[in-house]
């Protein structure tokens, strides 16, 4: 069907259409499994959730034992907009008899891998969440939306209409373009698939993690553990100067408050982008507890011994330029040091790629991807509301989750968010308070006083003080994004002087 003219409606002899859902969720990570469970005690709302995949998963293949969450327990599904709702995480605790244990254990950052067992306890029992179930297109259907799904065991096809879309398919794991040539390669994959693939490392006498961020340091500890005195190489390569610690002190934290994002949102969208890129180690770095954790490994490892004795090399502030397979086996790497310029061959067995992830648009939107209002970097813009502005003959509601980091700032990966985005969603899809927000979130106030805006207003983004060009980021994680200018409507708000600095030497 032609998206750009109204649909046939249904002839004399085909069965009539059901009635639309009010919200049809594509995808069940976390954030679209917060939106459905805020949702689905709301009467008089109907909505469905789909998902392709058999079961619910949650980076299934960074579950190793010992890894922590790094958002305290509170950023469940629905806590921190509802904490009387029934999807909560102390809810699921009581119906897994466990609420002594947790009270005993006096855990505020939860297991990962309890994490995803409450997710999935969540996922199989919410009524509007169907599994195995592919959205295969997206169609304009006069105000509505027309869904082609498939049942994935049995290839039956069928058809759904919705008033609003939420787009929440998450995000691709990134393999960096000095790689390509390993993209097939038995020995050479991403960190998402550690634990599924941590045995075709067996054999390897040496080995080279690449990612300085949390991925990366959690499959380096845990190589370190596993091969603790068997004499395999451990080696583990950032591309930033330093293995900096995530920010995580209480005032930085408030970057991950709503205050913030609607501070970010009124950016011109090229200080956006700069500052994105500046503020990487409040989003991209390692926990502090997990470098601490590999400083103690190794102390302990080399008591009595040298430094040197332990086959381990740690070396920031190195690139790698190009990865091949090497003419003799193995791998070849070659690098450069950030600092000097020096480049060397560097020879390996096997690479973890713990290099990131991209939001990607959904092969599913392509019906419909002519009538969306893609901003000059072919990114969708999207309002506070989380809405992607669309061409006008597209009326429906159309919404993404972790698909915002340019509009809406590090908070958008962010799962202590997840709840207040899932109800801002909700209560613009309903248009009424379905789920009441607080107006001020942070103490900090990020925006300067509301007398000086006329007065900095014409400032453009090229002269603003201390917003880096190009910054040292975690690998992988350097900016997809061009600059953007901000549409006529908007505002300028020029950040206050203390967040112009802090964002120009975070990462030193």
């Amino acid at each position: 069907m032609d998206t750009s003219t109204p649909p046939s409606h249904p002839g004399p002899h085909d069965p009539p259409y059901d009635p639309p859902y009010d919200l049809l969720g594509v995808g069940i990570g976390p954030f679209n499994l917060s939106l459905a469970a805020l949702a689905e005690p709301v009467p008089g709302l109907s909505t469905l959730f789909c998902d392709q995949r058999p079961e619910f998963r949650w980076h299934h293949g960074m579950l190793v034992d010992g890894a922590r969450m790094q958002v305290p327990f509170l950023a469940d599904l629905v806590s921190l907009v509802d904490p009387t709702n029934p999807w909560s995480f102390l809810n699921y605790l009581r119906a897994q008899d466990r609420l002594f244990p947790f009270y005993f254990a006096e855990r505020f950052q939860l297991p990962r891998r309890e994490y995803d067992h409450y997710c999935r306890w969540a996922a199989d029992r919410l009524p509007n969440c169907r599994f195995g179930t592919e959205v295969t297109a997206l169609h304009r259907d006069g105000p509505l939306f027309r869904a082609e799904l498939t049942d994935t065991a049995t290839g039956r096809r069928s058809t759904v209409r919705a008033r609003n879309l939420a787009l929440g398919v998450g995000t691709r794991p990134v393999l960096p373009e000095a790689f390509a040539a390993l993209a097939d390669h038995p020995r050479a994959f991403h960190s998402a698939e550690y634990l599924d693939r941590r045995e075709d490392l067996t054999g390897a006498r040496d080995i080279t993690v690449i990612g300085s961020g949390q991925s990366g340091a959690e499959v380096f500890l845990d190589l370190l553990r596993r091969h603790e005195g068997d004499g395999v190489r451990l080696r583990w390569l950032t591309r930033t100067r330093a293995l900096a610690p995530m920010e995580y002190s209480k005032l930085g934290l408030e970057h991950f408050t709503p205050d913030y994002t609607r501070y970010f949102h009124g950016l011109p969208g090229p200080v956006r982008d700069a500052l994105v890129t500046a503020q990487w180690q409040l989003h991209k770095a390692a926990s502090a507890e997990t470098l601490a954790e590999i400083h103690d490994h190794l102390y302990e490892r080399t008591i009595g011994r040298p430094i040197d004795s332990a086959p381990v090399e740690i070396t920031p502030g190195t690139a790698v330029t190009e990865a091949r397979p090497g003419p003799c086996g193995g791998l070849e790497l070659r690098c450069r040091h950030t600092d000097s310029g020096a480049e060397h061959v560097l020879r390996t067995d096997a690479v973890v790629l713990a290099t990131g992830y991209r939001a990607a648009r959904p092969a599913a939107l392509e019906p419909l991807a002519r009538l969306i209002d893609w901003d000059e970097s072919g990114r969708y813009r999207v309002d506070l509301d989380h809405r992607v502005a669309t061409r006008p003959e597209l009326t429906g509601g159309l919404y993404v989750q972790n698909a915002e980091l340019h509009t809406h700032g590090v908070g958008t990966p962010d799962l202590g968010l997840g709840a207040h985005r899932a109800a801002v969603i909700l209560n613009a899809v309903t248009g009424r308070t379905v789920h009441r927000l607080p107006d001020r979130t942070a103490w900090t106030g990020f925006a300067p006083p509301a007398s000086s805006v006329s007065s900095v207003s014409s400032v453009s983004s090229n002269n603003l003080p201390n917003i880096p060009k190009t910054v040292n980021v975690p690998d992988g994680q350097h900016s997809q994004h061009s600059p953007h200018s901000a549409t006529p409507e908007q505002t300028p708000v020029v950040p206050r002087p203390q967040e112009l600095t802090r964002a120009a030497t975070v990462g030193r």
